[in-house]
């Protein structure tokens, strides 16, 4: 089942908000948007529900209840939005990283947005082992490894944690481990006996690193 964190650029109930503020132009831009990040979500939830290859321009328009012609509007070809559905589930999985919550929750997050979303972290995934720039598949790349070299490596040059590697590891075990756990070493588990599971060992595992501060 499709989880979504509600952020300011990922929640269209907060576009709608305030749907007659601002200009005429303004408005119908506000619309679009709101339009456009239904389709995306629509998409998401019938690949997390169907798998990829049931995907259609056509299932979308009849899930949302529109004419596909609107949905062709937004997004030119099937392939079109199955690229924009990679990058929304790269945004709801980096804002867990970035999200100004507890620690607690942002692992518990992404834990239970692996485990209830296969086919989107299949997506994913793919996306994330293929050649070229990282920041195509995760854009907040260089914020998430500035933020572990601050919290972990203090600034220093020296230190004996490599911010890069250790963020390739962090998201590859935060990401593709709670599948790996699921499918092969405890199938029998319930969602949340692997979140907690996963939680206090990443907890141990953070509070390890950080005494390598210098």
């Amino acid at each position: 089942m499709l989880r979504l964190m509600p952020t300011a650029t990922t929640d269209p109930r907060a576009a709608r908000s305030h749907p007659t503020v601002g200009t005429g132009s303004q408005r119908r831009n506000a619309c679009f948007e709101v339009s456009h990040q239904e389709m995306i979500e629509t998409a998401a939830r019938l690949i997390s529900r169907h798998g990829l290859d049931s995907l259609s321009i056509a299932g979308v328009a009849r899930a949302m209840g529109i004419n596909r012609t609107t949905v062709y509007y937004h997004f030119d070809s099937r392939d079109t939005l199955v690229q924009a559905v990679k990058a929304w589930s790269s945004a709801q999985l980096a804002s867990a990283f970035n999200a100004p919550d507890s620690q607690q929750n942002r692992i518990d997050y992404i834990t239970r947005f692996v485990l209830e979303n296969p086919e989107l972290i299949k997506l994913w995934i793919d996306e994330f082992i293929s050649a070229g720039d990282i920041r195509g598949s995760y854009p907040h790349w260089d914020a998430l490894v500035d933020g572990i070299r601050k919290d972990l490596v203090g600034g220093s040059s020296a230190s004996a944690v490599d911010a890069e590697v250790f963020c390739v590891i962090l998201l590859t075990g935060a990401i593709i481990g709670p599948r790996v756990f699921k499918n092969r070493v405890r199938p029998d588990e319930d969602t949340d006996t692997i979140v907690r599971r996963f939680r206090l060992e990443q907890q141990r595992w953070l509070e390890r690193l950080a005494l390598l501060r210098p």
